[in-house]
């Protein structure tokens, strides 16, 4: 097992459409997988999408701790879950917003909106089917690893630019710090 290299927002890798796996179960995606376990836990990530590691594989692994989830039906603790050749069905046109960050977006947090209640499926690495539906932080973590499988970034969800910054800036301003009044009077 190795820890890899994470690619950061301006490599083409991220901006790609991933390929598909024509077998999950091959000894190369095993490895893939335990390198990109090691990679997620050393940077203490929720998730994280093979492009992010520079492959452009069809493959993302994600958890879904229980401080994250709201205990819906549908959003209780996810152990470590690895999947290869996801696809997303949404279940509703609902959406809400919430705050995100990514390991290649290093630094920053946005706004996103995202679909309330979704299905998804794809096979594990033991050539296991997996067919879930997630709702809450689950549904969000999902479809923001997801997204890396077809070269989209948060930022490119959020929808006012506005809600996004660097996360000492944000911290500052829910703390009330004087840096925060300081920087608001700026504006």
């Amino acid at each position: 097992m190795a820890i890899l290299p994470i690619a950061r927002m301006g490599q083409p890798v991220l901006r790609l459409r991933a390929e598909e796996v024509p077998d999950p179960t091959a000894p190369e995606i095993e490895t893939l997988v335990a390198d990109m376990i090691e990679t997620m836990r050393a940077v203490n990530g929720a998730g994280i999408a093979a492009p992010q590691v520079f492959v452009s594989k069809r493959v993302v692994i994600f958890t879904v701790p229980p401080s994250r989830s709201t205990g819906d039906e549908f959003d209780q603790p996810q152990g470590l879950t690895a999947i290869v050749n996801p696809v997303i069905e949404p279940l509703t046109e609902e959406t809400d917003v919430g705050w995100e960050g990514c390991l290649s977006v290093p630094g920053m947090r946005g706004i996103v909106p995202r679909i309330k209640k979704l299905r998804y499926r794809g096979v594990s690495p033991e050539g296991e089917a997996i067919d879930r539906i997630a709702t809450g932080w689950h549904a969000r973590v999902v479809q923001h690893e997801f997204d890396h499988l077809d070269g989209i970034l948060y930022p490119q969800r959020m929808t006012d630019l506005g809600l996004l910054g660097f996360v000492e800036e944000l911290e500052a301003v829910a703390r009330g710090t004087p840096e925060a009044s300081i920087l608001a009077a700026e504006d």
